[in-house]
């Protein structure tokens, strides 16, 4: 799947979460590899999992991060593309 703007993202189903002290500790069920998020890659996910677009959790990220927009952009969806790689995240077009 190609991503847009408007891509949504939600957890997949056999992915397991447990937040600890800020960061966010994953676990894949099917393939019982476990990943972990630092506290700005924790925030990424949250906010991705929380709004209705790719285009929403930009917005929402860009107000708190001082980074320029093409990099927040291009790191934004390369979070999306590896998490969704390890079966992680699911994609919808809306």
């Amino acid at each position: 799947m190609t991503l847009s703007d408007t891509t949504k993202v939600s957890v997949s189903d056999h992915t397991l979460t447990q937040n600890v002290r800020g960061e966010t500790v994953m676990l894949n069920l099917d393939s019982e590899c476990y990943f972990g998020l630092d506290k700005v890659g924790t925030r990424m996910w949250t906010v991705l999992c929380e709004t209705e677009s790719i285009q929403k959790a930009y917005e929402t990220l860009k107000d708190r991060y001082d980074v320029a927009a093409d990099v927040l952009r291009s790191d934004l969806v390369d979070f999306v593309e590896k998490m969704a790689g390890h079966g992680l995240l699911e994609l919808h077009d809306k």
